[in-house]
């Protein structure tokens, strides 16, 4: 037998295999190569090419956007959830067998036209985002969502409902409709706030949307992966929603009662109140007329007919809302008018012009600066101490006053209670009057005369209640706000916002005499008509003449807290031009403070501190606060144009 020859693996051989490897390794690296191109350039696309061919769900978590609460936790403004009904034909076109059964239970359930879906479906086949309805709430889609789940337990594959999903979002809602609007606001359709907390907070209300992934798996079975969405944060007001509505229902019930009195129209042009806490610097309420409904913003239908509407153009539309919308407490300028004296005769004491123990005469006029500039009392009041300046609201004497100090204290002064500058209360479009304000070096005799008494400057109105605020309450100005706290979405507290004291403006002793002062306006001045049996309270009325001065158009205010030795409340009410003959009536500001300060006193548990007080009882002082007699009660005749400013000076006229 013969032995087979075994055949050596030569160099030749080797150098072969050496070589086919070799091409073997190329071509796999240009392979990886190639695909980690075609993935890093077109990966998403065949990905996407991929799953397009597969009935999955791969959507947006959407947000809720945080809630808006009062102080004690009432919602006034959240977010609903809402479903809009989407319709996918390419993938009901991929189940043929399904097209009627769909069809059908969206005509039952919906009220859709079937023609028209049918027309749909077959002339765009590869449509995959129809809007069929918005907005659907959960009750209106419950029944058809059964369906549609009830097939599909069914195992049936003919009779199953395809390319029909919800998409779900949120919509903003204000359960209280008009109640505190221009100061919590609304948002525009893409989500974001537009006026009012709702705009300053955006940030806080707004989260972060989450996501639903589809994708294959390594054997080609469809997995989902989701992203949860992250909630926006809850915003605590410092408003009290009781507080608010007695304002507004207040408030309303004034330009009704005036509407159509002396000419067709409105109660008054604007009317707006602040109710703050002088301590804190929180504002309990602020509300200005006329207003709007949240739920619907651009809606003029209560102010103007169709016709009307038809007439105007877009932009005369945008004026319009853009003036409706308007916070009049925080972006409007007007000239106060006589409830500025309390702020000059506390400079002076503070400055030691005065020390409390003067007396001034006044004759009715003074003249300055070339220029004879009269008191509302043109026969003049006679001989005063200073409270009773304050008391009688004299022009005179408060000139007089002011000649003492000189421009230089004045004009410091000014600074120091923030006329002219900015407050920084947390809502959006805050007036600057740093520019309706005299500088010193253009202050002249006869302008710091009639600034002195509330005319030819310009304030907002939560500029004079903050400063207001520090002459009743030892000095303190606090930062003014309307926020209080941040919640998380689950109710824990983010951020709390404490009151943030800015300056100290005057001293005790001089707060405590202007508290004395200004109950001494509502004991025997020009504001007795604000008395309610029980309570001592302070305040100031004020009438200031509008430019240009010849049209006769005024503003009214009063400012006024109670109790007099500890403030715990004050309630600033301005009316610019009343619906009457005679605008120039203070009371009308006073009668509506009144009616404010008689529900808000109980409301708030403040309970009467006068020692002869026939209120002994709480049921006494509800039966008392509620009577219409004390809340109609007419201001007397002697007040009317008590202190309005006149000044007949040419150069108001020429600045």
């Amino acid at each position: 037998m013969n032995k087979l020859k075994i055949k050596k693996f030569n160099k030749s051989m080797k150098r072969k295999l050496v070589i086919v490897f070799a091409i073997i390794l190329l071509a796999l690296i240009v392979l990886i190569l190639r695909v980690s191109y075609i993935n890093a350039i077109s990966g998403e696309k065949y990905a996407k090419t991929v799953l397009s061919q597969q009935d999955y769900d791969s959507t947006t978590i959407p947000y809720k956007r945080g809630n808006i609460t009062d102080r004690n936790g009432t919602v006034l403004a959240t977010s609903t959830k809402v479903y809009n009904l989407i319709l996918d034909s390419k993938v009901l076109n991929a189940n043929e067998d399904c097209i009627d059964d769909t069809i059908d239970a969206l005509v039952k359930y919906f009220d859709l036209d079937e023609d028209e879906l049918r027309t749909f479906v077959e002339d765009n086949p590869t449509n995959q985002y129809k809007v069929l309805l918005k907005k659907l709430t959960f009750d209106e889609i419950s029944d058809f969502k059964t369906l549609k789940d009830d097939l599909s337990a069914s195992g049936d594959a003919d009779e199953q409902i395809k390319g029909v999903w919800f998409e779900e979002e949120y919509e903003r809602t204000y359960p209280y409709g008009s109640l505190a609007a221009s100061l919590i606001g609304f948002v525009n359709n893409e989500g974001t706030g537009t006026i009012g907390i709702e705009s300053y907070y955006n940030s806080e209300l707004t989260g972060v949307n989450g996501r639903e992934y589809g994708y294959l798996n390594s054997d080609s079975n469809l997995e989902t992966t989701v992203i949860s969405a992250e909630d926006g944060n809850t915003v605590v007001s410092t408003i009290d929603s009781g507080i608010q509505s007695i304002v507004e229902k207040a408030i309303v019930s004034f330009n009704n009662e005036h509407a159509n009195s002396y000419t067709d129209g409105e109660g008054s042009a604007n009317t707006a109140v602040i109710v703050m806490d002088p301590d804190t610097g929180e504002i309990l309420a602020m509300a200005n007329y006329p207003t709007f409904d949240l739920n619907n913003p651009r809606d003029l239908s209560d102010y103007y007919t169709d016709e009307e509407l038809e007439e105007m153009t877009d932009d005369e539309i945008y004026d319009l809302l853009y003036d409706l919308w308007s916070n009049y407490c925080v972006s409007s300028t007007y000239e106060p008018g006589s409830t500025i004296k309390p702020f000059t005769v506390a400079t002076a004491l503070e400055t030691g012009v005065c020390d409390g123990s003067e007396t001034y005469y006044c004759d009715g006029h003074e003249y300055i600066g070339g220029y004879e500039i009269k008191c509302s009392h043109t026969n003049g009041h006679g001989t005063l101490t200073l409270g009773g300046v304050v008391a009688q609201s004299c022009n005179d004497a408060i000139m007089q006053i002011a000649m003492d100090m000189g421009k230089n204290i004045f004009s410091k002064y000014q600074g120091l209670f923030n006329f002219g500058l900015k407050t920084g209360i947390d809502l959006p479009a805050e007036a600057r009057t740093d520019s309706l304000i005299y500088d010193v070096s253009d202050m002249g005799d006869s302008t710091l005369a009639t600034n002195a008494f509330g005319q030819n400057f310009n304030v907002t109105m939560v500029q004079l209640a903050s400063g207001f605020s520090s002459l009743i309450n030892g000095g303190y100005y606090y930062k003014p706000h309307v926020v209080k706290e941040i919640q998380d979405s689950s109710g824990n507290t983010v951020e709390t916002i404490d009151p943030v004291l800015l300056k100290k403006t005057v001293s005790e002793e001089t707060s405590e005499l202007m508290r004395e002062y200004l109950g001494m306006t509502v004991t025997e001045g020009t504001a007795t008509a604000l008395q309610i049996e029980g309570y001592s309270m302070g305040g100031k009325t004020g009438t200031a003449e509008k430019l240009p001065r010849d049209k006769e158009k005024y503003l009214v205010s009063f400012i006024g807290f109670a109790p007099v030795d500890d403030p715990e409340v004050v309630v600033y009410v301005v009316i610019d031009e009343p619906n009457d003959e005679n605008q120039a009536q203070s009371g009308f500001a006073i009668s509506l403070a009144k009616e404010i300060f008689a529900q808000v006193l109980p409301y708030m548990n403040i309970f009467p501190d006068n020692e002869d007080s026939t209120l002994s009882t709480i049921e006494d002082i509800n039966e008392y606060l509620s009577s219409d007699s004390l809340i109609s009660e007419d201001v007397e005749d002697t007040e009317i144009l008590e202190d309005t400013n006149e000044d007949d000076s040419e150069e108001e006229e020429e600045e």
